[in-house]
C-alpha cells in the first residue's frame, strides 16, 4: 500500500537544534531491480545505489521501462523490489496488469512518475503499487522510497547512530561523546547506548564509574550474529535510560578488525535502541571509516591548533564525499582558552574549514579533572555550568529532539493538592 507521495527536496541542515529532522532508516538485505525509461532516472538510481543506507541491498539498473521488466520476468524470478519509471508512450495501468501476470508474490513495486502523469492514485494502489515517486527524482528520493518500504512495515524502531571522533589524539572526543550521550538520555529522554570502540584504551567505563565484566569484546568474539537478548546481557546499566557497551581496556591481545567487524553489533542494537553513540578512537582504518560513513550523524571534536584544523578539514572532505545524500558532518572545538597556549580563533578555524563549529567548549581543568577522577559527568559536578548547557545543545543538534518538559513543583503544590482532595470529598 502506498504510504505517501515523495516530492523532490534538498536536504538542509536544520536552523533550530530542537527541530526534528527527517530520518531515513537503512534498508535490509534485499534485491532491487530498476527499469528506467530515461537516462536521467537511471543516473539518479545508480547514484542512490551508492548511498550508505542501501549498502546492504543489491541494486541493478536496466533500461527499457515496464516492457523490459515484463520481458525479463517471463524467464526469471522477480526480486524483492522493482523500480519502474513510467513512460508517457505506454499506459502504466495496462503495463502493471501485464507485469502482475509474471510477478512473484511478495514483490514490491515502486513507480517513478512525472509531473504530467494523470493516472489516478487509487488505481495504482489497487494494482498493488507499494510506493509512488513524483519526478524528476534525485538520488535521495530513491533512497527514501526504498528504505520507506521496510521502515513502514517494521514494528520495532530503528535506532539512530551518532559517531563522535577526534581530529587528533587527546582532544577530549571521548569526554564529549560520553557527556553528550548523558544529555541525550537524561534531558532528551531517549533510551541510549554508548559503545566504546577503543578496545585497548577506552575510558567510558571509568567516566561512567562502571566495572562491567563483559562488553564489546564478547560481542565481537561471537561466531554468529549476536541477537538482542545476548546484547542486552552485555550492556552495563548507567542510568534508567543510558547503557554502556564497554571496552576491555586490556593489552592482553592485539585488536585488529576487518571492515565489517562491528556491522552485526550495530544492526542488532538498532532494532532495540533509539539512539546509539559511538566513541570512535582516533585512527584511520577500514572499520573506523566504515563506522563513520555508516553513522546517521557525525561529530568531529578538535582543538584550536593547526594540526587539528588540517585533520578536521581532511576528515570533513572525505566524509562529505562518501555521504553525498546526508547532512554534512558537524564539528565542535574543545579545550578553548587554555592559559598561555597560542590558539587559532574560532573565526579563523571556521574560515579554513568552511563551516561553523556547533560549539566551542571552554578549557576548565578543575571541572573536567574533578569529573574524570570521580567517574561523573559534567552536569553531575556542576549542573548550572555553561559547559553543561553546551553538551545539551550538542545533543539537541545531533538528535533533532527538544528537551523533555519536566513538571515543575511549586511550594504551593501540597496546599493545592489538599484543597483539590477536599473538593472531591
Amino acid at each position: 500500500m502506498i504510504s505517501r507521495v515523495f516530492q523532490n527536496s534538498d536536504d538542509q541542515i536544520e536552523a533550530t537544534p530542537a527541530q526534528n529532522e527527517e530520518y531515513i532508516s537503512p534498508a535490509p538485505r534485499v534485491s532491487i531491480q530498476a527499469f528506467c525509461a530515461s537516462v536521467a532516472v537511471a543516473t539518479a538510481v545508480r547514484a542512490a545505489s551508492e548511498d550508505r543506507r542501501l549498502a546492504k541491498t543489491h541494486l541493478s539498473v536496466h533500461m527499457g521501462g515496464i516492457d523490459a521488466a515484463i520481458e525479463a520476468y517471463e524467464k526469471a524470478p522477480t526480486p524483492n523490489v522493482i523500480l519502474l519509471e513510467s513512460d508517457p508512450a505506454r499506459d502504466i495501468l495496462e503495463g502493471l496488469d501485464d507485469l502482475a501476470s509474471v510477478c512473484d508474490a511478495g514483490t514490491r513495486v515502486v513507480v517513478i512518475g512525472n509531473a504530467n502523469d494523470v493516472t489516478p492514485y487509487r488505481e495504482l494502489v489497487r494494482r498493488g503499487v507499494s510506493d509512488y515517486v513524483t519526478g524528476p527524482v534525485q538520488p535521495i528520493d530513491v533512497v527514501r522510497a526504498i528504505c520507506g518500504l521496510y521502515a513502514a512495515s517494521e514494528d520495532v524502531a530503528v535506532g539512530r547512530i551518532i559517531a563522535v571522533v577526534g581530529s587528533k589524539g587527546g582532544v577530549g572526543a571521548s569526554t564529549v561523546a560520553h557527556n553528550v550521550a548523558w544529555a541525550i538520555a537524561r534531558d532528551l529522554a531517549l533510551d541510549s547506548v554508548v559503545i566504546d570502540l577503543d578496545l585497548a584504551f577506552g575510558t567510558a567505563s571509568l567516566d561512567y564509574n562502571q566495572d562491567p565484566i563483559q562488553g564489546i569484546a564478547n560481542a565481537i568474539s561471537q561466531p554468529e550474529k549476536p541477537d538482542s537478548a545476548f546484547m542486552e546481557r552485555l550492556l552495563a546499566k548507567c542510568t534508567d535510560r543510558l547503557s554502556l557497551l564497554a571496552a576491555p581496556a586490556s593489552l592482553d591481545q592485539v585488536y585488529d578488525f576487518g571492515a565489517d567487524a562491528f556491522d552485526a553489533i550495530f544492526d542488532t542494537l538498532r532494532m532495540t535502541t533509539p539512539c546509539i553513540v559511538l566513541d570512535v578512537p582516533h585512527q584511520w582504518s577500514a572499520w573506523t571509516k566504515r563506522a563513520l560513513v555508516g553513522a546517521d550523524d557525525i561529530l568531529i571534536v578538535a582543538e584550536p591548533d593547526l594540526a587539528n584544523m588540517r585533520n578536521a578539514k581532511n576528515m570533513l572532505n572525505v566524509l562529505k564525499a562518501a555521504r553525498p545524500n546526508d547532512r554534512p558532518p558537524l564539528y565542535c572545538l574543545n579545550q578553548v582558552g587554555m592559559h598561555k597556549r597560542p590558539e587559532i580563533t574560532a573565526r579563523e578555524f571556521a574560515k579554513a574549514i568552511e563551516s561553523q563549529p556547533i560549539a566551542a567548549i571552554p578549557f576548565d581543568s578543575k571541572l573536567f579533572g574533578t569529573a574524570a577522577n570521580n567517574g561523573q559527568m559534567i552536569s553531575q559536578v556542576s549542573a548550572r555550568h555553561r559547559t553543561t548547557a553546551m553538551f545539551l545543545q550538542i545533543a539537541q543538534r545531533l538528535t533533532g529532539h527538544a528537551v523533555t518538559k519536566k513538571s515543575r513543583v511549586s511550594f504551593l503544590t501540597p496546599i493545592l493538592q489538599k484543597l483539590q482532595a477536599k473538593r472531591r470529598a
